[in-house]
């Protein structure tokens, strides 16, 4: 057509350069059509001058190279320029319409621009027009070089500016471009490249990226094409050719651009990929020389950038890098010729090669690396996991067996497991770290370059993730992760296969990268043991100590207790394992030692105490040099070492130093870090141990002998401190601290308890200076030489010091008890004239100040250690003056600041938050002080005021104490309120009758404090302890409940308040459960003098036993994996230190049911209290059933409600002995009713199991409960089953029973009629029970049942030999081998292991649900009697596994699925365009783009105007381009950037022709359409409509969609050319219109026929014809393609829409809705 009309202008235009003119005089806007034809002139004039056939009207060549000179530069290029101008004025929401206009401008001026530069004789128009566009393009790029910096200034200088902007350089640029010669013009077309490079790759922080896409889109392919010159410059400047590349990193893969440069990287090449990766007949080297021909295929810089495209963050750079290696790999498949990009090292693969005679092999190998590439990207792990398998298969080709290498770079597979370790499904993360583990593991790699660079980098970062180690439900809790198990076999593999220098380096960065970040609990835990179980090789030395001592100090500061104790000792064991002790010294251990926490890991005593000590003495003459120690050089022994020590910590101070330090710390001397003194004590005791295990038992006294030489310094200045006053200070500091520290680390839980001789030496030791030592402190105490803020930290030192002397002599005996009494009288009486001694001052001084605050201090020891130390005994007088004293406490009286200006010439701690620490600490100790006075006269503090006895006057008025108790509470700071609640826990019971307020008022407050609290780990606990101690004191909950007042309110509002704190905080509950049962159980011996019976008040709180049955929160993931981990820990038992030296808290939630139920277990059935207290809890333990079951009907498996519900008939077996039959008679009924409820099946055993017991022990139930089968069908349904399983344990149930043949008879007449239940499950249950039944009935030979026998025991044949292998024998086989009816027996298997651990096991609950029958035993709080028979079950059903018969069909097919080892066929998603070329011509128009990608076009318009939801237009506009529909036209094309619209598009809007359409303009557009030869058709129901399966669609058709409701209305139905309509069968009127359109566009497709056959052809052949009958559409098949109905028909699973096929090759669809089906199903 176009041809047709240039020969019809020339042919008519006398003078040709009349009719150029003519063309170039432009309206505005521009109209697209006359740039087209003066474009098409021009070319129809360049082909005639190519082929020499100009006629004798064309005007000579020089006036037409004229004539196009002048439209070139005098009419294109200002066009050009005005276009731009013309984008600038455009407002930001410009429609579709004037862009593509535009477009159409430009492309049509760029083509004249091109044919204008050929027909001017010269190349000097197109090496014109090509530097001015370059010069336009200069400004955009980010940096130019010198010669175009020049050109820039110059051409400013002469005020030229460039006209054109980016899209118009770019396309001048495209056209002209290839006209420039390859010799001649080589400079400019080099430089034109560079620049276009430097344009589309761009800087980071471009803030224009579209520009850099449309030179990669545009320029540089055009480039490409033009001439070898061009590409490769610009190859050269993408990539460095091979001899030029830089050094790879280790493994190949050298350096890689960062991210921001790979985008745009990948974008360049696969613009280029048709000419760099040329396909056999596509593209070639334009008989250019070899060195100029870029060769892809060898560069290691190309292959590099594609591996980072690959596991790029942005989803579109990744598509570009799968589209270079498949081009790379069809292009290599299509030219034959061997390739290789080789490794620099010959040990390594080449990262690319390709061998003609392998091409088999390797295209296997390259097409599933795609298919696994692109699978990754649905990030649906039911997707992606058939497709793991192939892994395998890759591995396989890329190594060869025979010569233990890879053949192909193992770089490829770490892209790969690089993806899955960033995917945001978790599940693929985990999916892809076992799989990369287990095949490192299973498949023996060889030595793999770059692979410790990937396990230190992605595969680490990738474990950093706690939520992976998660345990699968098929391992028990309390086993290690899975993946912690992977890790560590893994670790132990890979290190093996290393060479020892490179083990080292690995390891090394393996332990710092542990240090890069702050990682959780849980990785940092499993990592740890994976490293502690490498087997022992000196790999690391001074800096792997250092790094693992990083590790300690910096990742572990939040981590829970036990978790990061445990951390630390695979951390030691791996310091132990891989340190080469002849590159690290004594020095450096013990420095690494002390950043392990003695009490959460190194305790003295344990196992890992013991190693660490077996390591030392092992390699003890091998450690490397200490260039600190003193008296020696070189190498030398732990002994000598820690002696030497000792000597250089005891060392006195240099003169100089002293005066220094004093100088600094503004006269005062500060106290010395602990860090030294627990540094050298640890070290004494380590090498007293070393020795001690050295010389065995045989030479204890060497050792003994030896351990007395190295404390010898440090005894001798204890020695001195009585009577030497001149020891520096900072000496007898250290000395004090290091003794400390010696017996706080031999004391700690762990140490040697018994046959310890180095605590012997020491205890004696210290006891031989034990006077000396007690002088020195009460002197330092109380001769006013504590007189600064920093002394108070030394006065801590002093107390602390003098409590351990007094437990030393309380365990070695008081053989110096007057001295010790003696200087505990002089600190008391010195304390107390300090503290009595009122100054006349009016400013106080901060000496005396200090001195008061000291004395304090001193008083609450003194009181701490007369409590705690019965034998400690002051005579009266002294006692009586010390409980006179602190009876005349003014309470809450603070010391007053002293001068500020006195503060600051001592270089002290000025404000006022410092002071009030000072005062805090000072009231802390007076509560102290009144704890003790309090607890020792407890029993005789009265009730009121008025009744105070004569002789108690050392007592205060104690409504008074709990007044300044509240007023405390509001000055303390929280951590400092513990002996406040100890007072109020005496004071509140004693008044909390007469003056009930104050007591409320004092539980307000101190649950505010608690609360406070909650996040508080290290003081929480101990401060809620006591809270709960005071509240719920067992006089407090007697009187509250005697009275009933407000008291009794708020008690129960506590309750519900910790109840709900406990959802959220784990141990909370635990607290207050065990209090209140001990109390009430096992009651202590102040209970013991209560009026009436402690157990009296424990029905008024019922609610918070029936909370504790029926606790335990549904935790969190996070959580749950906490506790799980935890529980792993533990079961170590003694063989983890951590598990040893912690503090076992009993924070698990199960231990709140665990102490519940064992306080159960004691109460005692003929105790009349207990005894209603048990029916009570019986009542609320069935209503709350009841209320569960009423709340929701029908519940999920584990779900909250079926747990609780679980709890509660737990509970109610374990009280099952203790019911009679009077109260049974009064439940029984609720428990029949129980039955009834659709339960899930642990509930259901347990209430079938109750039943059982009931009736065995009390048969007289027995005509209830065949009264259950009474009821109609529609109560018993299903639950017939719980009462026919009852029957199957009626051996059990008639055990007590003297005449049994009635029962018998009762029980056979009601199985009987169930055997013929229309209910499967039901028959199967009721011949189980008939098969039990009878069984009894022939054993004791009831003769009334003979008549019955040949029709019961042929019923039972043919039931145990069906024929078949039908799921009706398989069930069969199974209910009779269930635990229930098989193992379990009722009476013997009645213990709490069976009830709380096998049953929920066997039934299946969640593993949360199981209580092992160990927590009952470890639970000590509640002692029960070591011949309780309850524990432990008697059969052997303890060691069953979980079968249950009625759900062992699910899941089958899948499980016999996932073992194949790699799937037949797995989902690959179509990709609908040629070669996976991809988006690079966005800025085309879409007719443009469409032809790039080969994609077809129909002529299908649907017109969308009346549709106004997103949802639905999105749903159209992805189905109108899947369906090659031309355009889509909508009412506003506002609805493109509507989220709903976009979700549902997925994109399909950038490959569609969008038109904006508005309502009232439809009439005009369908006119319009009609005049272009458009058939306007409406999908609408009318009088005139056409049955859509008989429609045929002409080939311009214009589809009409009507609105969602009202449909098409009727003014536009009557512009219709035909209306249409679908038959439908259903009662609704309308079928959506997304459907709705899917259905026309698949007819549309599927008619090209008469109205009533059809065809569908390819390539000019038949393959298939459809036929249309009345309700239904036959297929027939022409051809062998693959499209046969046969393997169609095998591939579907459910073929619901197809019938009968009335020939071999043909298949028949039921109705029309089933072709769009069947088509999908084909394409």
């Amino acid at each position: 057509m176009e041809r047709v009309l240039a020969e019809a202008l020339l042919s008519q235009s006398q003078d040709l350069r009349v009719l150029l003119r003519a063309l170039c005089v432009w309206e505005s806007p521009t109209p697209a059509e006359r740039v087209e034809t003066l474009r098409f002139l021009l070319q129809r004039l360049e082909e005639e001058q190519e082929g020499g056939g100009v006629t004798s009207s064309r005007p000579a060549a020089p006036l037409l190279q004229e004539a196009v000179r002048e439209v070139a530069t005098g009419h294109l290029v200002p066009l050009l320029q005005g276009l731009r101008g013309s984008q600038a004025g455009a407002p930001a929401g410009e429609s579709s319409a004037p862009r593509d206009r535009r477009r159409r401008v430009l492309r049509a001026a760029g083509g004249a621009l091109r044919s204008c530069a050929r027909l001017s004789g010269g190349p000097q128009l197109a090496a014109g027009l090509v530097h001015e566009a370059l010069l336009d393009l200069l400004a955009l790029r980010p940096s130019a070089g010198p010669e175009e910096e020049k050109e820039e200034e110059a051409r400013a200088a002469s005020g030229e500016r460039g006209g054109l902007g980016a899209e118009e350089a770019v396309e001048v640029l495209v056209a002209v471009g290839p006209c420039l010669r390859p010799r001649e013009d080589r400079a400019l077309l080099e430089r034109v490249a560079r620049v276009a490079l430097a344009v589309a790759l761009g800087d980071e922080d471009d803030e224009e990226p579209g520009v850099a896409a449309l030179v990669a889109g545009r320029l540089l392919p055009a480039l490409g094409r033009s001439s070898a010159v061009a590409l490769r410059a610009l190859w050269d400047g993408l990539l460095p050719r091979p001899e030029e590349e830089e050094e790879p990193e280790p493994g190949g893969r050298g350096p890689v651009p960062h991210a921001p440069r790979v985008a745009r990287l990948l974008l360049v090449l696969s613009a280029l990929a048709e000419r760099l990766l040329p396909t056999p007949g596509v593209g070639g080297a334009w008989g250019a020389p070899e060195e100029e021909v870029p060769d892809a295929w060898r560069c290691h810089g190309f292959w590099r950038a594609v591996q980072a495209g690959l596991v790029h963050a942005d989803g579109l750079t990744r598509k570009r890098a799968r589209y270079l290696l498949q081009r790379a790999v069809e292009a290599s498949a299509g030219l034959g010729a061997e390739c290789s990009c080789r490794a620099r090292d010959a040990n390594e693969p080449s990262l690319f090669w390709w061998l003609d005679k392998k091409k088999g092999q390797l295209l296997k190998f390259w097409e599933n690396y795609i298919l696994i590439m692109e699978t990754l990207e649905g990030n649906q792990i039911h997707v992606i996991k058939p497709v793991l398998p192939k892994l395998n298969s890759l591995f396989d080709c890329a190594v060869s067996e025979e010569k233990a290498c890879w053949l192909l770079h193992p770089s490829w597979h770490m892209c790969i497991y690089k993806r899955m370790f960033e995917s945001e499904n978790k599940t693929l993360t985990k999916e892809g770290i076992m799989h990369f583990l287990e095949l490192c593991e299973t498949k023996g790699l060889p030595g793999a370059p770059g692979f410790s660079e990937f396990i230190i980098g992605p595969l680490m970062e990738a474990l950093s993730e706690s939520s992976l180690y998660s345990r699968s439900p098929e391992h028990k809790t309390g086993s290690c992760s899975p993946l912690g198990m992977k890790l560590q076999t893994f670790l132990v593999t890979y290190v093996s296969l290393l060479s020892e220098d490179k083990k080292s380096s690995f390891l090394l960065k393996f332990i710092k990268k542990m240090t890069s970040r702050h990682w959780c609990a849980v990785p940092i835990l499993f990592l740890s043991r994976a490293l502690a179980h490498i087997p022992p090789c000196k790999v690391l030395g001074v800096e792997g100590l250092l790094a693992l001592r990083d590790v300690l100090q910096c990742t572990m500061i939040t981590h829970q207790i036990l978790l990061r104790g445990a951390a630390q000792c695979y951390l030691l064991q791996t310091a132990m394992n891989l340190i080469d002790v002849e590159k690290v010294s004594f020095s450096d251990v013990s420095n690494f030692l002390m950043s392990l926490r003695q009490e959460e890991s190194l305790g003295r005593g344990t196992a890992l105490w013991t190693e660490l000590c077996d390591w030392l003495r092992v390699n003890e003459n091998y450690f490397g040099e200490i260039p600190s120690c003193i008296g020696f050089s070189g190498r030398c022994s732990l002994r000598v070492y820690v002696q030497s020590l000792v000597q250089d910590y005891i060392k006195s101070p240099t003169m100089e130093t002293a005066n220094a330090e004093k100088r600094n710390s503004g006269g005062n001397c500060f106290m010395p870090d602990w860090y030294e003194a627990k540094l050298v004590a640890m070290m004494i005791l380590l090498a007293a141990d070393v020795e001690e295990m050295k010389n065995k038992y045989s030479e204890r006294k060497k050792t003994q002998n030896e351990l007395k030489v190295v404390l010898h310094p440090l005894m001798d200045v204890l020695m001195k401190l009585g009577t030497n006053a001149y020891i520096p200070l900072l000496k007898t500091d250290k000395c004090l601290q290091l003794l400390l520290k010696l017996l706080q680390t031999c004391s700690l839980k762990g140490s040697l308890t018994h046959d310890d001789g180095v605590l012997t030496v020491l205890q004696n030791s210290v006891m031989s200076t034990a006077e000396s030592i007690s002088e020195f402190l009460v002197r330092r105490l109380t001769a006013n030489e504590l007189s600064t803020v920093s002394d108070l930290e030394r006065c801590h030192l002093y107390l602390t010091m003098l409590s351990e002397l007094v437990n030393l002599h309380g365990k070695v005996g008081w053989k110096n008890s007057d001295s010790i009494w003696r200087f505990i009288s002089l600190l008391k009486n010195a304390s107390i004239l300090h503290l009595q001694d009122i100054s006349s001052e009016k400013e106080p001084k901060l000496g005396k100040q200090i001195q008061k605050v000291v004395s304090m201090a001193c008083l609450s020891v003194v009181c701490g250690i007369l409590s705690q130390q019965s034998d400690l005994h002051l005579d009266f007088l002294d006692t009586e003056i010390l409980e006179n004293f602190i009876s005349s406490f003014h309470l809450n009286q603070i010391v007053r600041k002293p001068h500020a200006e006195e503060q600051n010439s001592l270089f002290e701690e000025s404000s006022s938050q410092g002071w009030g620490r000072v005062v805090a600490q000072y009231i802390h100790d007076q509560w102290l002080c009144l704890s003790f006075l309090l607890n020792k006269y407890h029993t005789l503090i009265p009730t009121t005021e008025g009744e105070m006895e004569p002789f108690l006057h050392v007592i205060p008025k104690p409504v008074g104490i709990l007044q300044s108790a509240l007023e405390a509470l509001t000055i303390l700071p929280s951590d400092q309120v513990l002996p406040v609640f100890h007072c109020m826990k005496i004071l509140v019971p004693k008044l909390l009758y007469s003056s009930e307020s104050l007591c409320i008022e004092s539980f307000d407050m101190a649950w505010k404090i608690i609360y406070s609290l909650s996040n508080t780990q290290l003081i929480f606990w101990s401060n809620l302890k006591a809270f709960v101690q005071f509240v719920f004191d067992i006089r407090v909950l007697a009187v509250a409940a005697r009275i009933k007042g407000q008291a009794y309110s708020k008690i129960k509002e506590i309750i519900y308040k910790i109840i709900e704190m406990s959802t959220t905080k784990t141990g909370v509950l635990n607290i207050l459960i065990s209090y209140c049962c001990r109390s009430w159980i096992v009651p202590t011996s102040d209970d013991l003098t209560l009026s009436q019976d402690p157990f009296s008040s424990a029905r008024d709180y019922i609610e918070l036993i029936i909370e504790g049955c029926i606790f335990g929160t549904v935790f969190r993931r996070d959580q749950r994996l906490i506790q799980n981990v935890q529980t792993f820990i533990e079961n170590l038992g003694h063989g983890c230190a951590a598990n040893v030296v912690t503090e076992n808290t009993n924070r698990d939630d199960h231990y709140v049911r665990v102490c519940t139920i064992k306080f159960l277990c004691l109460l005692d059935g003929s105790n009349i209290s207990h005894k209603m207290f048990i029916e009570d809890l019986a009542i609320k333990l069935l209503d709350k059933d009841e209320l569960v079951s009423r709340s929701r009907t029908r519940y999920y498996v584990n779900s909250l409600q079926h747990r609780v519900k679980n709890r509660v008939w737990q509970t109610l077996l374990v009280l099952f002995p203790k019911f009679d039959q009077n109260f049974l008679d009064q439940i029984i009924d609720k428990i029949f009713e129980a039955g009834f409820v659709n339960n899930q099946a642990s509930i259901k055993y347990l209430i079938e199991w109750i039943i059982i017991l009931i009736l065995h022990k009390f048969p007289q139930f027995l005509p209830k409960f065949w009264n259950c089968f009474c009821y109609g069908e529609e109560k018993l349904k299903m639950s017939v089953c719980t009462f026919l399983s009852v029957l199957s344990h009626l051996d059990i149930i008639i055990q007590n029973i003297s005449e049994m043949k009635p029962v018998l008879k009762q029980a056979l007449t009601v199985v009987l009629q169930w055997c013929f239940n229309h209910n499967f499950s039901v028959r199967l249950y009721a011949l189980l029970a008939l098969k039990k039944i009878w069984a009894m009935c022939k054993a004791l030979h009831v003769e009334e049942f003979d008549a019955l026998t040949a029709v019961i025991e042929s019923s039972l044949h043919q039931v145990e030999n069906m024929h078949g292998a039908g799921n009706a024998k398989k069930n069969w086989q199974r209910i009779q081998e269930h635990f229930f009816f098989a193992t379990f027996h009722p009476l013997k298997d009645y213990s709490l292991e069976t009830i709380f651990y096998t049953l929920p096991r066997l039934s299946e609950l969640v593993e949360d649900e199981w209580i092992t029958i160990g927590k009952f035993t470890k639970f000590t709080d509640i002692p029960i009697d070591s011949a309780f028979q309850w524990y432990l079950s008697q059969t052997e059903l303890c060691e069953l596994k979980p079968s249950d018969w009625s759900q062992e069909d699910i899941g089958s097919n899948s499980v016999e699925g996932d073992s194949q080892s790699e799937w037949i066929d797995v989902q690959k998603k179509m990709i609908p365009w040629k070669n996976n070329v991809l988006d690079l011509g966005l800025d085309l128009v879409f007719q443009d783009r469409a032809a790039k990608l080969g994609k077809s076009i129909s002529r299908l318009i649907v017109v969308a105007s009346l549709i106004d939801k997103p949802t639905n237009l999105g749903g159209l506009c992805r189905t109108c381009e899947i369906f090659g529909a031309s355009a889509l036209v909508v009412g506003s094309l506002h609805y493109i950037s509507d989220k709903q619209f976009q979700h549902l598009s997925v994109s399909a809007e950038q490959w569609l022709p969008l038109v904006e359409v508005k309502p009232l303009q439809l009439v005009d557009y369908l006119q319009k359409k009609k005049t272009e030869g458009y058939t306007t058709i409406g999908v609408e129901q009318t009088a005139k409509s056409s049955d859509l399966t008989e429609y045929c669609f002409p080939e311009k058709s214009l589809l009409l969609l009507g609105n969602e409701r009202e449909g098409i209305p009727a003014n536009l139905i009557q512009h219709l050319d035909v209306c249409v309509e679908i038959p439908q069968h259903g009662i609704i009127r309308s079928l959506n219109v997304h459907a709705l359109q899917r259905l026309e566009d698949a007819e549309k497709i599927c008619t090209g026929r008469s109205s009533s056959l059809g065809a569908l052809s390819t390539n000019g052949r038949k393959e298939l014809q459809l036929e249309v009958c009345e309700n239904e559409v036959v297929i027939h098949f022409y051809s062998s393609s693959q499209m046969c109905p046969g393997g169609w028909v095998g591939r579907s699973s459910s073929n619901s829409y197809l019938q009968d096929s009335p020939s071999p090759n043909s298949i028949k669809v039921k109705n029309i809705c089933s072709i769009y089906t069947l088509f999908s199903r084909l394409s």
